[in-house]
């Protein structure tokens, strides 16, 4: 892994922290999740959603195959899958997997209150044993996501102390920069993966049937969305409320759903805008016969 070259620190509390373990575990997963689970190794954890029936976004998280070093071995040796979301609440995902447990040996624990998260730049993590490692997704520069019980968060502090400490809205800086959608706030269940730019890091067009995956296919075969998540800059104060919408003249062309001031004075954000208006560095007004005050960073 790369890391950034400034060692830096966020702790956080997971949206969702879950334990999947049983003889079926493995291939249940499988069958769910938008990602290939097979061949990951122990330690190893892959991204990805978890759809709709019409493929649409309900939640997103990382899945993480249990063994040394990674949060080991669930009793009687069967194997552990941890389940994390930065944002996904866990009744969601808990509610989705729980909703598909026929006859599979399955267990889905919510341990989300239990433990607690550091990302870590610029330094390798040492571990315990029973703690678990993977690679995060923050921002441009690499990270690692340091998971561990809560009892063991003095430990963990004193591990890393005389690090910086980022607090929420340069996390959010750095995401947004990144432009990496938190889920379900820039991309949700109204949202196809692709207007998100999710379809290239988080599913797989190779791996067989989950939940969603007859529209993955015909949304492939067809070609682009409609719509796409951007990013832009606004002047002056943020939004008053999110999410906020985007208009050229009079017609509403997408909407500003996260925004995070930058410098002293300007705010950046995500928006969701129609890809007809994504194009040529175009400006926006957050209402109709207001002047333009938002602008296009990236194009479409």
């Amino acid at each position: 892994m790369n890391f950034s070259t400034s060692p830096a620190i966020f702790r956080w509390k997971p949206a969702t922290w879950l334990r999947v373990t049983g003889d079926d575990a493995a291939n249940f997963l499988q069958g769910q999740f938008t990602n290939e689970l097979r061949g990951v190794p122990a330690g190893g954890a892959v991204y990805g959603l978890w759809l709709t029936l019409k493929g649409k976004v309900l939640a997103d998280s990382f899945v993480v195959r249990g063994g040394t070093g990674a949060g080991g071995s669930a009793a009687g040796g069967a194997e552990v899958f941890w389940v994390g979301s930065y944002f996904s609440p866990a009744a969601a995902i808990r509610e989705r997997l729980e909703a598909y447990v026929i006859a599979d040996d399955v267990v889905i624990e919510d341990l989300t209150t239990e433990w607690a998260g550091v990302t870590v730049w610029g330094a390798k993590v040492e571990a315990g044993a029973g703690d678990v490692v993977f690679p995060g997704r923050r921002s441009r520069e690499a990270c690692a996501e340091w998971m561990f019980p809560v009892a063991r968060a003095n430990e963990v502090s004193a591990a890393l102390a005389g690090r910086v400490e980022l607090d929420d809205e340069e996390m959010e800086r750095r995401r947004i920069a990144a432009a990496v959608p938190a889920v379900p706030v820039d991309i949700g269940p109204g949202d196809l993966p692709g207007e998100g730019g999710l379809e290239s890091i988080a599913i797989s067009y190779t791996k067989g049937c989950y939940l969603g995956q007859e529209v993955m296919a015909r949304l492939k075969a067809m070609g682009q969305v409609r719509r796409r998540l951007v990013r832009v800059a606004g002047s002056g104060s943020l939004p008053d409320a999110l999410p906020a919408g985007l208009f050229t003249g009079d017609k509403r062309v997408g909407e500003v759903r996260s925004a995070v001031r930058t410098g002293g004075v300007g705010w950046s954000g995500l928006a969701m805008i129609s890809l007809m208006q994504a194009t040529g560095g175009g400006t926006y007004a957050l209402a109709v016969a207001e002047e333009p005050t938002v602008r296009l960073i990236d194009e479409q």
